[in-house]
């Protein structure tokens, strides 16, 4: 069987972290099978639903190299709905209902206050045609309601595995607005039959409403396809995400955080699974290794600062050849790939590549008034050729001869050298800066 998948965000917000682990996982999947992968733009709501969202969510996937083999968007679909929606109503899947959202709030807790379950009583069944005539005539305008069979619904999970539901212990879900706009389940069940989709990957969160759609499916078409519910992320301490984080977009990863792509793809594609997360520079081996049987059922654990660790990481190993564009890019054209073999190691993030090119390239600026002490670390510099060894070398020899240590000691000296109470490390510095730049800057701090 051909693997037919889709991801399908609304675009009310920013594409976060919750929904990119859907995309990854669903994209993987996809690719591991050969499959087609569709990109699904849930725009029914059109109040909330942005261009600028639409097109945030199209470059968040770009950038994380999650490419999509078909796009639609379901706003242009309408017409299809209406179809299928008709069909339903005819065939007396879809009813009529009239109570306004305060009765319903009323019998909800009226059932609640005698122990019983919230379910819709289907009370709107029992409505006669000159009673419905009378609400439509005070101005009420019906909201429409899916007649589920009272029968079990079950359905083999990929990630949960056998699930069941009793269709009495379900309301009748809601399918149509009281201003006639279907709502996400029936548009869903829709785009999910035409365009032939075998598998849903989504969040836990959609466990009753896959019960509910499992039945639509079949009133629609009777193929149902397969579904794996992953476990929704929680925070580092096992509880909700925190707004803070529960809103950490792949935009600000990108463009606040300034992560590499593989870095949020790293960690989402392992999290939750027996496998362990490591740093991938390409998409290959995490295709190769993707399992659904490896996926937990407990809850994940998200961690921010472990996808700082993953990014040193693949930085680390990146050669130049992958990032010279972006470094001229970001107005460092003159870095080369000794420079960059020589300080990769000490990165988190490549734009930190900026504090160790202004202080080899540009103009240090220091307000050191200790003459002696750089003038004498001046003359005990070592002759060249210099390596990462040279500064220890030298260290040792300036503290032999003006007995200072510690604190003392260091920070003239980087305070000369870089202009800073901190940054580049000074061992693997030393060399790049070369033995005429250095003197040049200790006599000038002196």
């Amino acid at each position: 069987m051909s693997v037919r998948v889709r991801f399908a965000p609304s675009p009310t917000g920013f594409l976060h972290v919750g929904n990119a682990r859907t995309a990854i996982v669903t994209w993987l999947f996809a690719r591991q099978h050969g499959g087609h992968f569709l990109l699904r733009i849930d725009d029914t709501d059109t109040e909330r639903s942005k261009l600028e969202y639409e097109m945030a969510i199209e470059d968040g996937l770009t950038w994380m190299g999650l490419h999509w083999d078909e796009k639609t968007n379901q706003k242009l679909r309408n017409d299809r709905y209406d179809v299928v929606i008709e069909k339903l109503k005819k065939d007396g899947r879809l009813y009529p209902c009239y109570e306004t959202p305060e009765e319903l709030n009323l019998k909800r807790k009226t059932q609640l206050s005698r122990g019983v379950p919230p379910i819709y009583d289907r009370s709107a069944l029992k409505l006669t045609e000159e009673q419905k005539k009378k609400f439509e005539a005070e101005g009420r305008q019906p909201h429409w309601r899916f007649k589920l069979e009272m029968k079990p619904i079950e359905w083999n999970d990929l990630i949960r595995g056998p699930v069941s539901f009793k269709a009495e212990d379900l309301s009748d879900p809601v399918l149509i607005r009281e201003d006639g706009r279907p709502l996400y389940h029936i548009c869903s069940v829709i785009d999910d039959i035409d365009y032939d989709i075998t598998h849903v990957v989504r969040g836990e969160d959609h466990v009753t409403n896959t019960a509910w759609h499992i039945q639509m499916f079949e009133a629609i078409s009777g193929k149902v396809p397969t579904f794996a519910h992953l476990p929704l992320i929680s925070d580092v301490e096992g509880g909700k995400l925190s707004k803070r984080l529960g809103a950490l977009s792949v935009k600000a990863i990108k463009e606040e955080e300034k992560l590499e792509p593989m870095a949020i793809v790293s960690l989402m594609a392992r999290l939750g699974t027996s496998d362990p997360i490591e740093p991938f520079s390409s998409l290959d081996p995490l295709v190769a290794s993707f399992d659904f049987a490896k996926f937990s059922r407990g809850t994940p654990k998200f961690d921010p600062d472990e996808m700082i660790r993953l990014n040193a990481k693949i930085l680390h190993d990146t050669p130049f050849s992958e990032v010279n564009i972006r470094l001229a890019n970001m107005g460092m054209p003159d870095i080369d790939d000794s420079f960059w073999m020589a300080v990769r190691a000490n990165l988190e993030r490549l734009d930190d590549i900026r504090a160790w090119w202004h202080v080899v390239d540009g103009q240090v600026t220091n307000a050191l008034t200790d003459p002696d002490f750089t003038a004498k670390a001046a003359d005990l510099l070592p002759p060249a050729p210099w390596n990462e060894k040279t500064f220890d070398e030298w260290v040792g020899a300036v503290k032999s001869h003006t007995g200072r240590k510690g604190k003392e000691l260091f920070m003239p000296i980087r305070q000369a050298l870089t202009g800073m109470d901190h940054g580049p490390e000074l061992p693997v510095l030393l060399p790049l800066l070369g033995p005429e730049k250095v003197r040049q800057r200790l006599l000038k701090a002196a």
